[in-house]
């Protein structure tokens, strides 16, 4: 019987004539040149998943001297088991970097993280990091910062760190909220925050309050959650033990929002009908929660990959200047308000 013979090996010719771009494009593309235009970069990304082009990463390694590897920080791993806009931010940073042969390297917040990333991205393990939601008092911001190695940041930074992030514009989501709630009638309404020492769960208030207070209701109850389904269970029991009459209720994530929505139905509260609910995220959990979920959308996928692009040009030119990139928020309309 034959020897099964090997697939063939994609090209870059190959990569080049279905994005309709030059072999010298596809090869800066692939080496994470910065200085190619956006738009050429995402078509010639989607010819490489579609022709399944695997770079040579030894070859590469020697010319580049690169690792060809970066990790994602990610919240300790009770935060983010359950969680849909994680697997939201692995999957729009492997949309990018996968096709690249880059690998990502998933990593937890923990008491030693910033000395071990800091000494993998020294010793050569490491080409740059992506780091998700730190809390405010965080020190692995300024550490890498202070370190000179490409990193870039989730959300907007809590203090004045001269590093790039990617975010969605936090506040103008709370005042979509704000407009969907009075508009819909209500007049004796509340919010369960996210955590208030990460940027997300501060700018989504301020949002929200500034904007129920342009529209003539600036007296908001206000009940603090984390971000966890748990916490937004917990919270929305004390919400009607402490306002029982409320008719309107914004939830800074859809998870926190999932953990509320059969904390009503005890009550004998029903949705939207007593209480209109808008939660925050647009996420998977949006769609299972009874009933489905209005809510803002963030898009959390292609924040990920802009995340993966801006670190890459780092990478690619350590004296790329610092940038902030912002996404607008969209309200999708469903049933619980």
């Amino acid at each position: 019987m034959p020897a099964s013979r090997e697939p063939k090996r994609v090209t870059l010719e190959e990569v080049a004539r279905v994005a309709g771009v030059s072999r010298a494009t596809v090869s800066r593309v692939v080496n994470g040149v910065s200085s190619v235009d956006q738009n050429i970069r995402v078509v010639v990304e989607r010819a490489i998943s579609a022709t399944g082009y695997l770079p040579n990463l030894a070859a590469r390694s020697l010319v580049t001297r690169r690792a060809d590897a970066i990790a994602l920080v990610l919240p300790s791993e009770n935060r983010i088991v359950g969680d849909p806009f994680f697997t939201q931010i692995v999957t729009g940073v492997t949309r990018i970097v996968r096709p690249l042969g880059v690998h990502l390297v998933l990593m937890m917040t923990g008491p030693d993280t910033g000395e071990q990333v800091v000494t993998d991205l020294r010793q050569g393990r490491l080409d740059g990091v992506i780091l998700v939601h730190t809390h405010t008092n965080d020190p692995l911001p300024e550490l890498l910062v202070k370190a000179h190695r490409p990193v870039v940041l989730s959300a907007r930074p809590s203090s004045a760190v001269p590093i790039t992030f990617v975010d969605v514009n936090q506040t103008a989501g709370g005042a979509l909220a704000a407009e969907h709630l009075v508009g819909r009638g209500c007049r004796r309404v509340a919010t369960i925050t996210g955590s208030l020492d990460r940027p997300p769960g501060h700018e989504r208030l301020a949002g929200f309050r500034a904007a129920m207070a342009g529209l003539g209701q600036p007296d908001i109850v206000v009940v603090q959650g984390d971000f966890t389904r748990e916490s937004g269970a917990a919270a929305m029991r004390r919400l009607l033990a402490e306002f029982p009459p409320v008719d309107g209720v914004f939830i800074a994530s859809d998870l926190m929002a999932e953990g509320a929505l059969p904390v009503l139905r005890r009550y004998g509260r029903s949705v939207p009908d007593d209480v209109a609910i808008v939660g925050f995220d647009d996420s998977t959990a949006a769609l299972t929660c009874d009933p489905p979920l209005t809510t803002v959308r963030q898009p959390v996928e292609d924040m990920a990959a802009e995340m993966a692009r801006q670190l890459l040009r780092q990478v690619d030119d350590p004296d790329t200047p610092v940038r902030s990139v912002i996404f607008e928020p969209a309200l999708v309309v469903r049933e619980s308000a």
